[in-house]
């Protein structure tokens, strides 16, 4: 069985995940992403691409605690794990391969 695809927009969420280490809820992925970036981030957007990594065992959820400037919600943050590490290092390993592969001058 081949890894599972990873796109790019689920890439840099997995990444940032990765960045806010254990803080990581839909609203700072957003705004670390779009601060990155500079691309409009829809916190939707982010929410399904978690939902697909959690999917696909690159990261785990927990709720946290309830706060009262949340109106008494949980958030639900995310943690990468060892699979979704794994796959960063592999795709960063091959973009690295490749960009090294360029041949000197290839740039018009």
């Amino acid at each position: 069985m081949g890894r599972a695809y990873l796109g790019e927009f689920e890439e840099l969420v997995l990444l940032t995940v990765a960045v806010l280490a254990g803080g990581a809820y839909g609203v700072p992925i957003a705004t670390e992403l779009k601060q990155r970036t500079q691309r409009t981030i829809s916190l939707s957007a982010v929410h399904i691409a978690l939902y697909r990594l959690e999917a696909k065992g690159f990261v785990t959820s927990s709720l946290g605690g309830a706060t009262a400037a949340r109106g008494g919600r949980r958030k639900r943050l995310f943690t990468i794990t060892a699979v979704g590490k794994q796959t960063l290092d592999d795709m960063r390993q091959v973009r690295n391969e490749l960009w090294e592969s360029i041949p000197n001058p290839s740039w018009s």
